[in-house]
């Protein structure tokens, strides 16, 4: 029979919202008994499409009942109590259309893994299905029998039943023969951490005079006693004993432990525990303040009081973070909440020690490293009103309830900015509209302040705070140039080393010191050449040289992963006269060794940090003494405070200007502050070594007479003429096909749609520096708009309508269209 769907009555329509990139939200009817505890923020289940099941997030439980369609009802409630507050969804919201995304990917960037549920396909048996069923191949048995035990099966649990990967065929095949049929369920992964602990029996527990006996009866075992006295001692340490810390303790087995709880002295018990651990020891105060300190802490209160944004500049080593310290001090006697936001994990490690120290567990930490257990305990934390929150960009996100102050450390830095998937934000811009949702306060820090913000400081908008000394007294390092033309004329340059950099390592090392090594490109060499016909080693999937990492002997594409051995011999002429051209980490690190071969030295760059704690080891070696020169990418660069680092070498400054990038000047003259600013920050003045070619470069010039001034004014005048930003807001659409024909027309029919509307203010489309990446051809549009420009949303929205259309057009569906906005 098929009979008429009943139609839900007295439940109302609720907008839910999708973790997927939808153009729009969704109507569902509401169940009468699950009418009173859908709201906003909760989350839903709900059906979408023909079999496929989804958490959906309600935006708004009152919806009007929709027009032309009957909607499906939703299928259960989630939640009891909304896991994003109303506060977050204006912030989506925002984000979605400042950014030129759906509003679904913002919610799929926002939420924890395990928030994100689907239906997951599971196997049961069908109902042709009959014991002893003859027919049937080895496969196909092994799987019908491992379902008659265990009623239901996932594609993955078929996958390791039969060993192999590929299993559709056999799921297709059982269902044509009714063998099978398939399950979508809903499943929820989040699952608490749980621990077997162990406690006294309730006898002991309740009159602990009645411990006396326990020991008597214990006195023909000493291993017994001892456990029990170990026992004893974790209890006041901690709140609960764990099985495991008792066997540590004790130096026992199970068997010790077994007799105690066979005599009911002890007894088993599970306990759920945070994934996150606990800070243990006693905190400390925090140093006195310095009187530039105490200045500054006065001025940012006095700013406060009439702006909501503060710029902090200060040069490396002012003592910033003790600025902020107090500050936080300060928020959380007054019971506010405080975000602390670090643009890459590699800072995280050293601040967040610094930060425990003083404020115990109140810290809590979020960022991409941690699993998602880990995530779904910091979200509920938060919501429950964890204090202090250090992270990256994403801890944005998080359920603050009352969020007060929002420190964005290194503003300047261009991790901040997400570039794929969507949504392409910014997170100190997208700091700055959250806090103004929380009515927060925002302090953006920074040795080299970006040239926008420093704009708006100028300007007035944001208050303007400076801390021009190192704390202690100590001088800024010294900076020295080495003209890299007159080495190589000399013949004095080592490799990539030059005399005046191998003699200042020499003595820094003498002198029980540690280096730093700067060079902003990994692996060994970024190209493989023949000599005799000028072949190249280029990825097969992009655009670019591969790079040669010596470690693995292969070439490796930076852009997608793609990697193949290194041929001997030229694969176009046959010549065995192949050369590597420029280098990398990888390679100052081989000619280092071969320079120093008795002093330790490490390398940190994204080829040694893959591991969840390699950042941390590598600080904590470098930071305790165990090795005595770090080499690395722009990773050494922000930052880090180390006590013992009298040399800084910068071994390419040119490298660092050679790219086609407006904001390539302002990236060399910070990341070349930043890192001669980890030199000389506790004991005596350090020493910087910058080697270049162009030494006559304006930027190189900047960096050594430490003028953040001149260079901004240069700057300024410069993007003011080109129309760049701070003076002008830019958007780059760019398109992607893995056809050069299909893109390029998709290139025109958008030229065709938006010139007419832009003019001038349209450039493009052109392509980029890297004209294909994954196997997709690349072609840019640049849009810039007057900062101030009247019709800036009409323009977005216009560039949206003009991307629908294109896609809509026959043949161009498969374009991709990113649209970037503010792009780094």
């Amino acid at each position: 029979m098929e009979l008429h769907e009943p139609v839900p009555e007295g439940g109302g329509y609720a907008d839910v919202l999708l973790p997927l990139a939808l153009p729009r939200t969704y109507t569902y009817s509401v169940p009468p008994d699950l009418a009173g505890g859908i709201r906003e923020g909760v989350r839903v289940e709900v059906a979408f499409g023909k079999k496929k099941r989804y958490s959906a997030i309600v935006l708004n439980a009152n919806a009007a009942q929709p027009t032309g369609y009957s909607p499906k009802p939703i299928l259960s409630l989630i939640d009891e109590q909304p896991i994003a507050l109303p506060v977050q969804l204006r912030f989506w919201q925002w984000l979605a259309t400042y950014y030129c995304c759906t509003l679904g990917e913002v919610m799929n960037a926002a939420l924890p893994a395990h928030y994100k549920l689907a239906s997951e396909t599971s196997v049961t048996l069908g109902p042709f299905f009959e014991e002893g069923q003859v027919g049937l191949d080895d496969k196909e048995y092994l799987v019908a029998e491992a379902l008659s035990i265990q009623q239901e099966l996932t594609l993955q649990n078929i996958q390791d039943i039969l060993q192999q990967q590929s299993v559709l065929p056999l799921i297709r095949r059982m269902l044509d023969k009714k063998l099978i049929s398939l399950k979508e369920d809903l499943r929820e992964k989040y699952k608490p951490k749980i621990v077997v602990c162990v406690r006294l029996c309730p006898a002991y527990a309740e009159d602990p005079r009645q411990l006396e006996n326990a020991f008597a009866r214990l006195a023909r075992s000493d291993r017994q006693v001892e456990t029990l006295m170990a026992y004893l001692q974790l209890s006041r340490q901690y709140g609960f004993v764990r099985r495991e810390d008792l066997y540590k303790t004790a130096q026992i087995d199970t068997t010790v432990l077994k007799a105690l709880i066979k005599k009911d002295i002890l007894e088993l018990y599970e306990r759920e525990v945070s994934r996150l651990g606990s800070y243990e020891e006693a905190t400390v105060e925090a140093p006195a303040l310095s009187q530039q300190q105490e200045s500054a802490l006065h001025a940012l209160r006095d700013i406060f009081k009439n702006k909501d944004t503060a710029l902090l500049y200060g040069v490396t080593g002012s003592g910033k973070t003790r600025v902020y310290i107090e500050l936080i001090r300060e928020a959380i006697r007054r019971n506010e909440q405080v975000l602390y936001l670090l643009p890459e994990i590699a800072l995280t490690t050293q601040i967040i020690e610094r930060l425990k120290k003083i404020f115990g567990n109140d810290v809590g930490v979020y960022h991409s490293r941690f699993n998602n257990n880990e995530r779904i305990e910091i979200w509920q934390q938060v919501l429950q009103g964890k204090p202090l929150v250090l992270g990256a960009r994403s801890a944005l996100f998080l359920p603050f309830k009352r969020l007060k102050w929002i420190i964005v450390d290194e503003e300047h830095d261009p991790s901040f900015k997400q570039q794929e998937p969507n949504p392409r934000y910014h997170g100190r811009d997208a700091a700055l509209y959250l806090a103004s949702l929380y009515g927060a306060k925002t302090i953006l820090g920074s040795a080299t302040p970006s040239l926008e913000s420093y704009y708006h400081a100028r300007r007035g908008k944001y208050g303007l705070v400076n801390m021009p000394e190192r704390f202690g007294g100590l001088q800024m390092p010294a900076l020295q140039l080495v003209d890299l033309k007159t080495e190589i004329q000399q013949n004095r340059l080592k490799g990539h080393f030059s005399q005046p950099l191998l003699e200042a390592l020499k003595d820094t090392l003498a002198r029980g010191e540690q280096a730093i090594l700067f060079q902003n490109r990994r692996g060994f060499a970024p190209a493989y050449r023949c000599e005799l016909c000028a072949w190249h080693a280029g990825c097969i999937h992009c655009d670019v040289s591969m790079t040669y990492h010596k470690k693995s002997h292969l070439l490796k594409c930076h852009y997608c992963n793609y990697q193949t051995r290194t041929p001997a011999a030229c694969p176009a002429c046959g010549s065995i006269k192949l050369s590597l051209q420029g280098f990398g980490t990888e390679k100052v690190e081989d000619e280092f060794k071969g320079h120093f071969p008795d002093t330790t030295i490490v390398r940190m760059d994204y080829d040694t940090v893959r591991s969840r704690y390699a950042h941390a080891q590598i600080i904590q070696d470098f930071e305790e003494g165990r090795t005595q020169v770090l080499v690395g990418t722009q990773m050494v660069t922000k930052g880090l405070d180390f006590e013992r680092v009298g040399l800084v070498g910068v071994l390419s400054a040119d490298q660092l200007l050679h790219f086609p990038d407006f904001r390539a000047s302002e990236r060399a003259f910070q990341l070349m502050t930043q890192v001669s600013g980890r030199a000389g920050r506790k004991y005596r003045q350090g020493l910087v070594l910058i080697q270049a070619m162009n030494i006559g470069h304006p930027v190189i010039r900047e960096v050594m007479a430490q003028d953040f001034y001149g260079f901004f004014e240069r700057e300024a005048q410069e993007r003011q003429q080109f129309s760049y930003p701070p003076y002008f807001r830019i958007m780059r659409i760019t398109l992607k096909h893995t056809k050069p024909e299909v893109v390029n027309q998709a290139a025109e029919f958008l030229y065709g749609h938006l010139k007419p509307q832009f003019g001038t203010k349209l450039q493009g489309p052109a392509l980029p520096p890297v004209a294909r990446i994954r196997s997709f051809f690349l072609l840019d549009f640049m849009l810039k708009l007057e900062r101030d420009h009247p019709r800036l949303s009409a323009a977005k929205e216009t560039v949206l309508q003009a991307a629908e259309r294109l896609n809509a057009q026959s043949g161009m569906s498969g374009v991709r269209i990113a649209i970037d906005v503010d792009p780094v």
